[in-house]
Protein backbone atom coordinates (compact mmCIF):
# COMPACT_ATOMS: atom_id res chain seq x y z
CA UNK A 1 0.00 0.00 0.00
CA UNK A 2 1.69 3.52 -0.90
CA UNK A 3 1.53 6.54 1.54
CA UNK A 4 -0.95 7.96 0.14
CA UNK A 5 -3.04 4.97 0.13
CA UNK A 6 -2.15 4.70 3.76
CA UNK A 7 -2.97 7.94 5.10
CA UNK A 8 -6.68 8.35 3.13
CA UNK A 9 -7.15 4.74 4.99
CA UNK A 10 -6.34 6.10 8.29
CA UNK A 11 -8.63 9.42 7.48
CA UNK A 12 -11.49 7.48 5.59
CA UNK A 13 -11.64 4.71 8.63
CA UNK A 14 -13.44 6.80 11.44
CA UNK A 15 -15.58 8.06 8.40
CA UNK A 16 -17.09 5.08 7.25
CA UNK A 17 -17.36 3.11 10.66
CA UNK A 18 -19.69 5.72 12.05
CA UNK A 19 -22.24 5.11 8.91
CA UNK A 20 -22.00 1.68 9.40
CA UNK A 21 -19.75 0.89 6.15
CA UNK A 22 -16.63 -0.79 5.34
CA UNK A 23 -13.38 0.03 3.22
CA UNK A 24 -13.47 -2.53 0.26
CA UNK A 25 -10.31 -0.79 -1.36
CA UNK A 26 -8.45 2.83 -2.16
CA UNK A 27 -6.67 3.25 -4.95
CA UNK A 28 -4.57 5.95 -5.69
CA UNK A 29 -3.74 5.78 -9.45
CA UNK A 30 -2.92 7.70 -12.52
CA UNK A 31 -4.61 7.41 -15.81
CA UNK A 32 -3.52 9.70 -18.97
CA UNK A 33 -2.49 13.10 -17.51
CA UNK A 34 -4.67 12.38 -14.32
CA UNK A 35 -4.07 11.51 -10.88
CA UNK A 36 -7.82 9.45 -9.62
CA UNK A 37 -7.95 8.67 -5.73
CA UNK A 38 -10.37 5.97 -5.42
CA UNK A 39 -12.68 5.06 -2.06
CA UNK A 40 -14.34 1.81 -2.34
CA UNK A 41 -17.21 1.59 0.03
CA UNK A 42 -19.62 -1.36 1.18
CA UNK A 43 -22.06 -2.65 3.59
CA UNK A 44 -24.44 -5.95 3.71
CA UNK A 45 -27.09 -4.58 1.63
CA UNK A 46 -25.15 -2.16 -0.71
CA UNK A 47 -24.43 1.47 -0.48
CA UNK A 48 -26.31 4.19 -2.22
CA UNK A 49 -25.15 7.71 -4.03
CA UNK A 50 -26.17 9.51 -0.43
CA UNK A 51 -23.64 7.31 1.22
CA UNK A 52 -20.89 7.59 -1.16
CA UNK A 53 -21.75 12.08 -1.11
CA UNK A 54 -21.24 11.85 2.24
CA UNK A 55 -18.21 9.85 2.53
CA UNK A 56 -16.65 12.01 -0.50
CA UNK A 57 -17.47 14.99 1.28
CA UNK A 58 -16.09 14.59 4.47
CA UNK A 59 -13.19 12.47 3.38
CA UNK A 60 -12.68 16.04 1.42
CA UNK A 61 -12.45 18.32 3.93
CA UNK A 62 -9.50 15.86 5.80
CA UNK A 63 -7.95 15.82 2.72
CA UNK A 64 -8.00 19.44 2.70
CA UNK A 65 -6.68 19.81 6.22
CA UNK A 66 -3.42 17.45 5.91
CA UNK A 67 -3.11 18.20 2.39
CA UNK A 68 -1.01 14.83 1.78
CA UNK A 69 -0.91 14.60 -2.21
CA UNK A 70 0.71 17.96 -3.98
CA UNK A 71 -0.77 18.12 -7.05
CA UNK A 72 -4.28 17.91 -8.45
CA UNK A 73 -6.38 14.77 -8.82
CA UNK A 74 -10.12 13.51 -8.32
CA UNK A 75 -11.51 11.59 -5.75
CA UNK A 76 -14.22 9.08 -6.15
CA UNK A 77 -15.95 7.04 -3.78
CA UNK A 78 -18.14 4.48 -4.75
CA UNK A 79 -19.63 0.68 -4.16
CA UNK A 80 -17.15 -1.85 -5.38
CA UNK A 81 -20.10 -3.00 -7.51
CA UNK A 82 -21.98 -6.52 -8.73
CA UNK A 83 -17.68 -8.02 -9.04
CA UNK A 84 -16.50 -6.91 -5.54
CA UNK A 85 -12.98 -7.33 -5.22
CA UNK A 86 -12.02 -10.12 -2.39
CA UNK A 87 -9.24 -8.65 -0.42
CA UNK A 88 -9.31 -9.86 3.11
CA UNK A 89 -9.93 -13.37 4.87
CA UNK A 90 -13.33 -11.75 5.76
CA UNK A 91 -14.22 -11.29 2.61
CA UNK A 92 -13.63 -14.72 1.63
CA UNK A 93 -16.07 -15.89 4.32
CA UNK A 94 -18.80 -13.78 3.35
CA UNK A 95 -18.37 -14.52 0.04
CA UNK A 96 -19.05 -18.55 0.54
CA UNK A 97 -21.90 -19.85 -1.32
CA UNK A 98 -20.77 -17.39 -3.86
CA UNK A 99 -19.72 -17.88 -7.46
CA UNK A 100 -16.40 -16.24 -7.55
CA UNK A 101 -12.92 -15.55 -9.87
CA UNK A 102 -9.86 -16.22 -9.06
CA UNK A 103 -6.05 -15.72 -10.25
CA UNK A 104 -2.92 -17.24 -8.76
CA UNK A 105 0.68 -16.32 -8.99
CA UNK A 106 1.43 -20.14 -10.27
CA UNK A 107 -0.53 -22.32 -12.36
CA UNK A 108 -2.67 -25.06 -9.67
CA UNK A 109 -3.37 -28.63 -11.23
CA UNK A 110 -2.25 -26.51 -15.04
CA UNK A 111 -4.34 -23.43 -14.14
CA UNK A 112 -4.14 -20.38 -13.27
CA UNK A 113 -7.93 -19.00 -13.54
CA UNK A 114 -10.80 -20.86 -11.36
CA UNK A 115 -14.66 -19.41 -11.51
CA UNK A 116 -17.07 -21.43 -9.21
CA UNK A 117 -18.93 -21.36 -6.03
CA UNK A 118 -16.77 -20.49 -3.16
CA UNK A 119 -17.37 -23.50 -0.73
CA UNK A 120 -14.71 -23.35 1.90
CA UNK A 121 -12.17 -21.46 3.14
CA UNK A 122 -10.05 -21.83 6.18
CA UNK A 123 -7.59 -19.17 6.42
CA UNK A 124 -5.34 -20.89 4.35
CA UNK A 125 -6.99 -22.58 1.93
CA UNK A 126 -10.11 -21.06 -0.52
CA UNK A 127 -12.00 -24.13 -2.32
CA UNK A 128 -13.61 -23.69 -5.11
CA UNK A 129 -16.34 -25.84 -6.88
CA UNK A 130 -15.22 -25.18 -10.79
CA UNK A 131 -17.51 -26.85 -13.50
CA UNK A 132 -15.63 -28.84 -16.75
CA UNK A 133 -18.56 -28.63 -19.16
CA UNK A 134 -20.67 -31.34 -17.22
CA UNK A 135 -19.00 -32.42 -14.33
CA UNK A 136 -17.92 -30.59 -11.27
CA UNK A 137 -14.48 -30.38 -9.60
CA UNK A 138 -13.16 -29.20 -6.91
CA UNK A 139 -9.72 -27.02 -6.29
CA UNK A 140 -7.80 -26.18 -3.37
CA UNK A 141 -6.15 -23.13 -3.66
CA UNK A 142 -3.74 -21.81 -0.82
CA UNK A 143 -4.59 -18.45 0.24
CA UNK A 144 -0.93 -16.98 -0.33
CA UNK A 145 -1.32 -18.58 -3.80
CA UNK A 146 -3.87 -15.77 -4.84
CA UNK A 147 -3.32 -12.97 -6.88
CA UNK A 148 -6.53 -11.39 -7.19
CA UNK A 149 -9.86 -12.61 -6.18
CA UNK A 150 -13.54 -11.22 -7.02
CA UNK A 151 -17.06 -11.81 -6.70
CA UNK A 152 -18.41 -13.06 -10.39
CA UNK A 153 -21.49 -12.60 -12.10
CA UNK A 154 -23.11 -15.92 -13.17
CA UNK A 155 -24.98 -16.17 -16.16
CA UNK A 156 -25.64 -19.78 -15.70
Amino acid sequence: MSKVTEIVKQLATPIVNELGLEIVDIEYVKEGQNWFLRLYIDKDDGVDIEECGIVSERLSEKLDEIDPIPHNYYLEVSSPGAERPLKKTSDFTKAIGKNVHVKTYEPIDGEKIFEGILKEFDGDTVVVEIKIKTRKKIVSIPYDKIALARLAISFS
